[in-house]
């Protein structure tokens, strides 16, 4: 598929205990059911020929024989299929019977990786029927119909067309034990793993079940299809739901509905896992051991089109938004404190200009200072009114300060400035980055004046989108003593500041709506005829929601310009055409690299997500690193 996605399938057929003839019918059914939806690979349940719960009659040798020759038999109907399949049965092998997994593509037999782990404990007693590994390692041979194919634990199967594509397994119990299998075949080179299971239904035993699979393929930075067995599986002590998840990194992709058999498709990003892993480089290698077995498979390359969505605001949970809310909100409060009471700061001094940033580094300030007992009139807010400010913005701020309570101070500099251009030849009439700059250099100087003369610490106001955009004026707007904001994106900002007017209400709730429905703008522009914001930052340099998106995907997840474009094009289709997105995507990939002098030099800031953009931690990235490459990618 395109972009290094596999799609991959969870299938769930019906079956009859005991009933192989039937149950291989509907196992060859679903096998080109879900080659003809373009799976690349497909799982099926534990022991699914027969039905995990046959109980004695797995001592009986009509039933062990009969799985073999149905094994035979999918393996022949699979020729032509391009398709990795992983089939459950009972196999002997000198003399012993063991809960296998045989692994089949295009006609053939590839291996057959053994049961690890056999319980016998409370519902379960399969140590009465199978045996369990050899105690050493490694891979030997199983006959099957008079012929040999590699049999153990330490396979991995790797696709001819994609290197990246690796597949290993595990059965059922192998997820639930401290050391599963899974981890030792991550480490040697597997990124998908997948699980035969039947695992039997109890109250509140499939949130555990899940949070088992996300945690699992998040701490092997994995992909993870676990395939569980339902209807048709004997009821006479246990029922079974189908309880099938695909997931990814820590990402639930797709679940079935319990009781629901059928088949449940994802599509795994092989290209994010590599990415993710080469971050982990010391764990995730693959292992030259000669204990394992490598196998090469074939499947169907055909570059289709992908189903998987991505969210439009990846920064904003699409659930729980207001519990996540408070929990950045403490975060960047609680990095306040602890700066506060290390640098012996008697007071906080912040810039409020009427906007959306400086709005939440001020209810964060007052946050950490109710925490510390602090008398909020040592919050000292300053209004600047500059060339551009308007009435709004600066009725809006003075608003917000009294509503909060602090100590309110206006100093305008728009006449230090003026004496400014006279001292180094500026005509104020020119309109260029100095007339811009100045102010905002102006306004820090003002501010970090005021700290020292009140003891005190400039709190920043700038935020994480701004950082990748290298949006703010050098040695301005960029210096605080601590960055409050620098681990929150535009996108967030905004529902953070929503939060916290439902959470305060009154006139505070009043003036920050008013703040949430103003232009963004740094008004360093005079305003237009009608007294209106004439600076529009969006019209500038773009919409915050598109480069909020690319930001995401380039930072955490590594994708590649022309797969950002690609997902953006698909996410925002009804909002911007692709040349409107390009277009933008260009702009925020020049302005990333060339602003990244910028953040070399950034102040320290709380991280609150999984995003941010550090010199000192997250990303270190020369200032003089060229674009060219990432560009070349949009052509």
């Amino acid at each position: 598929m395109k972009f290094g996605y596999v799609k991959v399938c969870a299938a769930t057929p019906e079956i009859r205990v005991a009933d192989v003839k039937y149950n291989t019918e509907n196992i060859i059914k679903a096998i080109k059911e879900s080659a003809e939806n373009g799976s690349q690979l497909t799982v099926f349940p534990e022991l699914c020929v027969c039905g995990y719960t046959c109980g004695d009659l797995f001592n009986q040798p009509a039933l062990i024989k009969a799985c073999e020759k149905a094994i035979v038999e999918i393996a022949k109907a699979t020729e032509g299929i391009k398709t990795l399949v992983f089939v459950g049965a009972p196999l002997e092998n000198a003399g012993r019977l063991y809960n296998c997994a045989v692994v089949i593509s295009d006609g053939s037999i590839l291996g057959v990786v053994p049961k690890s782990y056999i319980p016998n404990y409370g519902e379960f007693y399969e140590k009465r029927h199978f045996s369990i590994l050899p105690d050493n390692d490694g891979v030997f041979y199983f006959d099957i119909a008079g012929e040999r194919f590699p049999f153990g634990g330490d396979q991995i199967f790797i696709s001819t067309a994609n290197p990246d594509f690796t597949v290993a397994c595990e059965i059922c119990e192998d997820l639930w034990v401290p050391d599963s299998p899974s981890v030792r075949l991550t480490k040697a080179g597997a990124n998908i793993i997948v699980n035969l299971s039947c695992s039997n239904e109890t109250v509140g035993k499939a949130e555990y079940r899940r949070n088992l699979v996300k945690m699992q393929s998040a701490k092997l930075i994995s992909g993870y299809v676990y395939c569980d067995a339902g209807n048709g599986e004997s009821t006479t002590d246990l029922v079974f739901a189908g309880h099938n998840i695909i997931a990814e990194n820590g990402v639930v992709l797709s679940e079935s509905k319990l009781f629901d058999n059928g088949l449940i498709y994802g599509e795994i990003d092989l290209d994010f896992l590599g990415t993710e892993r080469r971050k982990m480089s010391s764990v995730f290698q693959r292992n030259a051991d000669d204990r394992g077995y490598w196998h090469d498979f074939e499947t169907d390359d055909t570059d289709r089109e992908i189903s998987r969505t991505y969210p439009k605001l990846p920064f904003v949970p699409e659930s729980g938004l207001s519990e996540r809310s408070e929990l950045i909100l403490n975060i960047q409060s609680k990095g306040l404190e602890k700066r506060l009471l290390h640098s012996n700061a008697k007071t906080a001094v912040i810039g409020v200009s009427g906007g959306l940033d400086s709005a939440l580094a001020l209810l964060v300030t007052v946050r950490a200072f109710k925490s510390l007992g602090k008398d909020l009139k040592d919050i000292i807010a300053v209004t600047m009114p500059g060339f551009g400010t308007t009435k709004k913005t600066k009725s809006n701020s003075v608003k917000l300060m009294e509503a909060l309570g602090v100590t309110v101070k206006e100093i305008p500099v728009g006449k230090t400035v003026n004496s400014h251009f006279k001292d180094i030849g500026h005509d104020p009439d020119d309109r260029n980055v100095t007339y811009e700059n100045a102010q905002a250099r102006m306004r820090t100087m003002v501010l970090m004046d005021l700290a020292n003369d009140n003891g005190g610490m400039v709190i920043g106001t700038g935020d994480l989108s701004e950082l990748a955009l290298g949006w703010a004026t050098y040695n301005g707007d960029h210096m605080s003593m601590y960055g409050v904001n620098a681990g929150v994106p535009k996108t967030l900002v905004k529902h953070l500041v929503a939060y916290e007017a439902e959470k305060l209400g009154g006139e505070i709730k009043k003036v920050l709506t008013s703040i949430l429905n103003t232009e963004i703008s740094p008004e360093l522009l005079p305003p237009d005829k009608d007294g209106n914001i004439a600076q529009k930052t969006e019209d500038l340099v773009g919409p915050y929601e598109l480069h909020d998106f690319f930001l995401y995907y380039f930072v955490r997840c590594g994708f590649s310009p022309d797969k950002i474009l690609y997902l953006a094009c698909r996410t925002f289709k009804d909002e911007y055409t692709e040349e409107t997105i390009k277009k933008w995507l260009k702009t925020f990939i020049k302005r990333f690299f060339a602003q990244q002098f910028k953040r070399s030099c950034m102040p320290d800031g709380v991280k609150v997500g999984s995003v941010a953009l550090s010199p000192r931690g997250d990303w270190r990235m020369p200032s003089d690193a060229v674009c060219a490459l990432w560009l070349d990618y949009l052509e």
